[in-house]
C-alpha cells in the first residue's frame, strides 16, 4: 500500500471541542482547553504518525463574529488555514444547525471540496437523535462524509482517522516519526500560562489577556529553565484580579504553570511572571503583531 501524508484543518464555532479533539488524537496536549468559549487564538499544528499515513492537523480559532481586532484576526486566521490543506474538518455540536450558521458553513464548504462534517459530543446525546440532524446537514451541504464522535471519550474517532485517511494525498512522510508539534517553546509556555489564567479567574477576566514570554534563560543553570513572562490586561481591575490578594492568584497560575510545563518538557522551570495593563491591546495591531498575530490590520 503507498504511503499518504496530508494537510488536516479543524475550524468550527467557539467551544465545539476543536482542541480536545486534536490533543486526543495526538495523544499528548498540544493546544490548550479551557470551559470558555474562543479559547484558541492562533492556529496550531499537531503531527500524528501511522505506519500508513502522516497527518498535520491544524486547530484553528472558533469562527464567530468579531467585538475587537483580535477576533477579526483570529477568524481571518481560521478561515485562511483552509485554503492551505487537503482535507477540512468542520466540527459542530449535537443540534440542528441553525440559520446563521448556514453562511459560515456555506464559505468552508466552497474553499474545499473535501470536507468532512465531524458531529462531536456524541457521547452527550441519544444515539438515535444524531440521525435527523446528520440528514438535515447531509440536505443543505455537500460533505464527503459525516461522522460522530466523541472528543472527550475518543468515540468515532478511528472511523475519523480512517476516514481522513482517504482523502489526503499520496505522499512522502512530512516529519520524523518523534515529532507531534512544530510550535515553538515559548508559544507553548506562554499558551499554557494563558490556560491557568482562564481556568482561575472570573469570566470578565479570560478573553482581555494576553502573555508574552520576553526572556528564556538556560544558561545559567543546566538543571533549571528561568521563563519570564508578561500578562497583559486592559483594565487596572483586571490586573488586581489577577495578581490577588497578596499575589496569592498570580501565585497558583505559576504553581499550577509551572507544573504542568515542566512535565511537558521534562526539565525544572523558575517562572517569573508580571502583570501590565495595556489599555483596548485587542484593537491594537501594532501589539497584536508585537505578540504574533501576523494577520491583524
Amino acid at each position: 500500500m503507498s504511503y499518504r501524508s496530508g494537510y488536516v484543518s479543524i475550524v468550527g464555532r467557539p467551544n465545539v471541542g476543536k482542541s480536545t479533539l486534536l490533543n486526543y488524537i495526538i495523544g499528548q496536549k498540544v493546544a490548550i482547553v479551557s470551559p470558555k468559549a474562543q479559547t484558541t487564538r492562533n492556529s496550531i499544528r499537531g503531527i500524528k504518525t501511522y505506519s500508513d499515513a502522516q497527518i498535520i492537523f491544524i486547530d484553528t480559532p472558533g469562527i464567530h463574529k468579531p467585538g475587537h481586532e483580535l477576533g477579526h484576526s483570529m477568524v481571518r486566521d481560521a478561515l485562511a488555514s483552509i485554503a492551505e490543506v487537503d482535507v477540512v474538518i468542520l466540527m459542530v455540536s449535537p443540534e440542528m444547525p441553525k440559520n446563521d450558521d448556514i453562511k459560515y458553513i456555506k464559505d468552508v464548504i466552497d474553499r474545499n471540496n473535501d470536507c468532512i462534517l465531524v458531529i462531536n459530543k456524541a457521547d452527550t446525546v441519544k444515539h438515535g437523535s444524531l440521525l435527523p440532524i446528520m440528514q438535515k446537514y447531509s440536505e443543505a451541504f455537500s460533505f464527503a462524509e459525516i461522522v460522530p464522535i466523541s472528543a472527550k471519550t475518543g468515540e468515532g474517532v478511528d472511523d475519523l482517522i480512517a476516514a481522513i485517511k482517504r482523502y489526503i494525498p499520496e505522499g512522502p512522510q512530512l516529519y520524523p516519526d518523534d515529532i507531534t508539534s512544530d510550535q515553538l517553546e515559548r508559544f507553548l509556555v506562554s499558551e499554557i500560562i494563558r490556560e491557568k489564567i482562564m481556568i482561575l479567574t472570573m469570566d470578565e477576566v479570560p478573553h482581555s489577556v494576553a502573555v508574552e514570554v520576553l526572556k528564556w534563560d538556560e544558561k545559567r543553570s543546566g538543571k533549571m529553565i528561568r521563563v519570564e513572562a508578561n500578562i497583559y490586561v486592559e483594565r487596572e481591575s483586571q490586573k488586581g484580579i489577577i495578581i490577588g490578594k497578596a499575589g496569592v492568584m498570580l501565585k497558583r497560575i505559576g504553581s499550577m504553570a509551572r507544573k504542568e510545563i515542566e512535565d511537558l518538557f521534562g526539565s525544572r522551570f523558575y517562572l517569573s511572571l508580571w502583570v501590565k495593563v495595556k489599555k483596548d491591546w485587542r484593537d491594537n495591531p501594532e501589539f497584536l503583531k508585537d505578540i504574533g498575530f501576523d494577520n491583524a490590520r
